[in-house]
């Protein structure tokens, strides 16, 4: 179990990763916010010895995507928000942001392995054991996507 200075430490580095990955599922603050909350509570209650700080990145990771999942089976989760600048990285440029704005504009199977990839940085390995998937279906999954992108992008 964390100590309460091991958990605010972690809590202070990873809790921004962790409402990314709800924000970009959800594409909805509010409910973003209860599943980083409730990721939270559970690194709180956990007790798992963390090898490193990717050990504990890598477990939090999972854990968001498993309680995204868990509050997406709720029936009052047909309510959406728009992103419009609500917890979105800041670009130096316009043209990453449209990709930015294309990438989000995915069906939720393309998009939320091409977040964890490509701004998350994590391996297709660690894709995979994150979202559940076989790594195969994880490149499969990012090669079209970028073909998705690369229509939406050439369409513009």
């Amino acid at each position: 179990m964390l100590t309460e200075r091991e958990f605010t430490e972690a809590a202070e580095r990873f809790l921004d990763m962790v409402y990314r990955i709800a924000l970009n599922w959800f594409k909805n603050p509010a409910d973003a916010e209860d599943a980083a909350q409730n990721v939270m509570l559970r690194l709180w209650r956990t007790d798992t010895d963390f090898e490193s700080p990717d050990h504990l990145r890598h477990w939090l990771a999972r854990v968001a995507v498993n309680e995204c999942k868990r509050l997406s089976l709720h029936p009052w989760r047909s309510r959406t928000v728009p992103l419009e600048g609500v917890g979105e990285p800041a670009f130096a440029d316009e043209e990453r942001r449209e990709l930015y704005e294309a990438v989000m504009a995915l069906a939720g199977k393309y998009r939320v392995p091409m977040y964890l990839y490509y701004y998350e940085g994590y391996a297709v390995n660690e894709v995979g054991e994150i979202l559940g998937l076989k790594p195969s279906t994880v490149q499969t999954r990012l090669a079209r996507g970028r073909e998705k992108l690369k229509q939406m992008l050439t369409e513009e």
